[in-house]
């Protein structure tokens, strides 16, 4: 009876190590990556026939990180898609969007840059986003 008492004492003991081991194993599972396009000297205005010049800088910790996949989209105000880029962050953590106007009727439209992370951290990352609103006039 005492060899018993030992065993299902043993399996209760291994059994919490091994539920331990298995929560610690998940919360590395649920760690994220984030980093943040931070725009810079951004105009909000814009003449057709401009180049559209959108400048930033990629925030990881409070600092700028390098080779960083970025997306741009700029989209109409009614949320249709115009045109999508891809860019990656330079060796100062710096990136540079251009968009060209000549086909683009007046009105207002959103710039939507994307973090989509460096590639060993895609799997966890967050995907943050900075918006800037323009106006194309003629």
């Amino acid at each position: 009876m005492f060899s018993m008492m030992v065993n299902i004492k043993s399996k209760s003991i291994v059994l919490i190590i091994l539920v331990l081991l298995i929560s610690g194993l998940l919360s590395d599972v649920s760690a994220t990556h984030i980093s943040k396009p931070i725009l810079s000297e951004a105009r909000t205005e814009y003449t057709q026939g401009e180049k559209i010049v959108v400048n930033g800088w990629v925030n990881y910790q409070d600092q700028p990180t390098s080779d960083v996949l970025l997306n741009a989209k700029l989209l109409r105000a009614d949320g249709t898609e115009v045109t999508e880029v891809f860019h990656i962050s330079d060796k100062q953590g710096k990136f540079s969007f251009e968009f060209e106007t000549n086909r683009l009727l007046p009105g207002s439209y959103q710039i939507i840059v994307t973090s989509k992370c460096l590639e060993v951290h895609r799997p966890v990352c967050t995907y943050q986003s900075s918006t800037l609103a323009i106006d194309v006039k003629e």
